[in-house]
């Protein structure tokens, strides 16, 4: 049976990030689950004497992962990110899961964050006239990812 026999859409709107299994909570948003191939140009010349350029691919790097959520007064998101900076050069890398989830909160993909770390912490600007809700926003780093 081809993929295509089997497709079902997840819509993306809801998912969970979990460090090591235990969930860190639900976010609103996601960005940066990609990855990207640096590719080696080569010339050399073909038999009739004429300059072809041939393309490997090189070394993956991977984009850093930015969450955003309504703020919230759990602190375990906080608590990781202050680990990571007490640690220093000796920081636990962990792995990290974004669960994408369907209506019913079941799980529908899952994209592993491999030797993970956050790199940012922040919160929205305050602003007394404003009306809108404070947005937690952590950035993470890691070294591969694994659509799983």
């Amino acid at each position: 049976m081809s993929g295509l026999d089997t497709f079902n859409a997840a819509q993306g709107s809801y998912f969970s990030f979990e460090l090591e299994g235990v969930s860190l909570g639900y976010f609103t948003g996601c960005s940066g689950l990609a990855s990207e191939l640096s590719v080696i140009t080569h010339k050399t010349m073909s038999t009739g004497g004429n300059t072809v350029e041939v393309k490997y691919p090189d070394r993956q790097t991977f984009t850093e992962v930015v969450l955003k959520r309504g703020f919230t007064a759990d602190t375990a998101v906080n608590d990781w990110f202050d680990k990571t900076v007490d640690a220093g050069e000796d920081v636990d890398r962990k792995t990290g899961s974004i669960v994408v989830l369907n209506r019913k909160l079941d799980e529908v993909a899952r994209f592993n964050l491999e030797g993970c770390f956050p790199s940012k912490l922040s919160v929205s600007d305050l602003n007394a006239k404003s009306g809108e809700a404070m947005i937690e926003e952590l950035t993470i780093r890691h070294e591969n990812l694994v659509w799983a």
